[in-house]
């Protein structure tokens, strides 16, 4: 990950601060707070703000003064059902920004997410800098023969090496004509003083989707712990699950007692229909169960069976 000289000199002025404030803050988070943590070649995550912590969401729960209780132990209870049970709105209460570095794809994916204010550099306004991201070797695999948006077997050999060159000499070869387009270069200079260049509105067009932009994120905690869910789990694309993996250590630090109860009852555990409940039922009274009595499908008996570890165990 390399940082512009405007990138360093933002981060220092930043990191030089000292405030006082009667807000609540987060010790930890306070620790990296404007550091740049680096995300796949030339990516990188940093929180630039936050409101709120743990207390703030028992505060939110009770509708009570100050900052919630003083038993630890209690705001973790009441956390903890909050999570449990899915109330939504205390969770709400907190906020926090991000300054991200990321591919155009990955951001493309990302956006799906509509649940944050986003503000994204503009290619029409500046020039996007001139990196682009390119996977390792083991990144690089066959399209999967069982999930239409998952990966199978890792490239190997000239295959491999064939591909990574492919996917640099494109990035660079649309980057070279991008410069040409706008008659200036990523430096700055002027290529032709008697030629005009292109709007930068359009020259962007050519540009290669592993080309890097950057953009502010901000969102509550509860559509951050949303989007962790989906985007840190082992089916998400590797690319975005990089991103979701810093940011789920932001939130350990943030909020440690609500990543606890989230990583809990979220990440870690697993929602069944009443079907599979009954499924269950039978199994713990020792009765004999079969996918064709069932009444689920052959997924929703796969899901079920993989959740709770039951495939070896059922004849």
């Amino acid at each position: 990950m390399k940082l512009t000289k405007e990138h360093q000199e933002e981060i220092e002025n930043q990191q030089s601060q000292n405030n006082n404030t009667k807000r609540v803050i987060s010790p930890e988070l306070e620790k990296i707070l404007f550091e740049a943590i680096p995300a796949l070649d030339h990516g990188f995550v940093r929180v630039i703000d936050y409101m709120g912590d743990d207390t703030s969401i028992v505060q939110a729960a009770r509708v009570s003064y100050g900052k919630g209780t003083k038993q630890v132990s209690t705001d973790s209870g009441l956390i903890k059902y909050l999570m449990r049970h899915w109330h939504s709105t205390p969770f709400e209460m907190c906020e926090i920004k991000y300054h991200i570095k990321l591919p155009i794809f990955i951001a493309r994916q990302w956006i799906r997410h509509r649940t944050a204010n986003v503000n994204e550099y503009s290619a029409r306004y500046s020039i996007l800098d001139k990196e682009f991201y390119l996977p390792t070797s083991e990144n690089l695999a066959t399209q999967s023969t069982s999930n239409r948006q998952g990966r199978g077997s890792v490239l190997e050999g000239k295959q491999a090496e064939d591909v990574l060159k492919l996917l640099k000499n494109d990035a660079e070869r649309t980057y070279a004509n991008y410069e040409t387009m706008l008659n200036e270069r990523y430096d700055g200079s002027i290529i032709d003083e008697n030629k005009k260049g292109l709007a930068r509105e359009l020259a962007r067009m050519n540009l290669t989707l592993n080309t890097y932009t950057q953009w502010y994120w901000k969102t509550d905690l509860l559509n951050l712990m949303n989007f962790l869910r989906l985007r840190a789990d082992h089916h998400a694309q590797y690319e975005i699950r990089v991103y979701a993996d810093i940011m789920l250590d932001t939130l350990k630090k943030w909020v440690p007692i609500t990543f606890d109860a989230f990583m809990d009852y979220r990440v870690g555990g697993t929602e069944i229909s009443s079907k599979g409940k009954l499924i269950l039922q039978k199994l713990i009274k020792g009765e004999a169960i079969s996918i064709e009595k069932s009444g689920l499908s052959k997924r929703e008996w796969n899901e079920l069976m993989e959740a709770f570890e039951l495939k070896d165990k059922i004849v």
